[in-house]
């Protein structure tokens, strides 16, 4: 016998991640044309109301003269009118002006396009060394789709709060917070490279937000600190690393000045010194080079084997 064959259900097909909805321009005219075209209905219906044979037509007329009250919109300047007819989207409308629809029955719903500024909170997260950090930013961004900011999210405003402080949270991660660890020495550190760390957190959020139809103009750090339960550990070890740079170029230098002295004694012929004379002048001189506070000289007035 044949072995039964087996049905493979087909998947339900996946959401896509694009967009549904995108402004559409419509179609408007001037609002005072159509005040002029309101006048010469309502001339019309007085002169019906004196007609015997218009009575009937004026039930038409009437009905028709007061549902295009509705048909009037301003369009503020960086602001659209989206409209909708019974639920489905229709059209943008984007030319600032007193406007005139030709279908009273849109329903019209206003969408500024002005830039909003957003802080966020502060955020208490984990460097890239697990060290806890309190970070905050500021976001400057805008809509430029109408449509998608109202009907691709429920909360456009909201939306960009929520993803502005993740995509915060998944940088903040993935960097240090300052080079103090020998790994993170020439690297990425978000107290020192913030031009940089600017520029990939707003990256970060306006790909998060692109599906909002917002604009992310600039995105920056506004707050970074330690957490309060390692501050000041964090301080002691950024002074102690300080002090020992510091160390490392006084010594550096010390060393030079040293090496400097011996060769001009040794090639203008002031004087020969024998190794164990240059050991007790090389210790000399980087005691007094080296030295956090000013040495006392001791004279030596005989001669230089006493």
């Amino acid at each position: 016998m044949q072995p039964a064959a087996v049905v493979i259900p087909a998947q339900s097909a996946m959401p896509s991640n694009e967009p549904q909805f995108k402004d559409k321009p419509g179609s408007a005219i001037n609002g005072f044309i159509g005040l002029f075209l309101h006048l010469v209905l309502s001339i019309v219906n007085i002169g019906l109301l004196f007609t015997g044979p218009g009575a009937a037509l004026l039930l038409i007329t009437g009905p028709l003269w007061l549902v295009i009250w509705n048909s009037y919109v301003i369009v503020n300047p960086n602001e659209a009118v989206v409209t909708q007819f019974f639920g489905k989207y229709k059209s943008t409308i984007k030319t600032e002006g007193f406007q005139f629809f030709l279908n009273p029955l849109y329903q019209k719903s206003k969408m500024s396009f002005k830039i909003n500024n957003f802080e966020s909170s502060k955020l208490k997260v984990n460097d890239v060394n697990a060290n806890p950090i309190d970070i905050a930013a500021v976001v400057v961004w805008r809509v430029y789709d109408a449509a998608e900011a109202m009907f691709e999210v429920e909360n456009y405003g909201h939306y960009v709060q929520i993803q502005s402080e993740a995509a915060l949270r998944e940088m903040a991660t993935r960097y240090p917070y300052d080079a103090i660890e020998e790994k993170d020495i020439g690297g990425i550190t978000l107290s020192s490279h913030q031009d940089e760390i600017a520029k990939q957190l707003q990256q970060s959020v306006e790909a998060r937000l692109a599906r909002a139809g917002i604009q992310v103009l600039e995105a920056r750090i506004s707050y970074l600190a330690y957490s309060t339960e390692i501050a000041q550990a964090m301080l002691r070890r950024q002074q102690a690393s300080a002090v020992v740079a510091a160390r490392h170029e006084i010594v550096a230098g010390a060393v030079g000045m040293v090496e400097l002295a011996l060769n001009q004694l040794s090639s203008k012929g002031i004087i020969d010194l024998d190794e164990d004379k240059k050991a007790t002048m090389v210790s000399n001189l980087l005691v007094v080079l080296c030295s956090e506070s000013d040495t006392t000289p001791v004279v030596n007035t005989g001669t230089l084997y006493q």
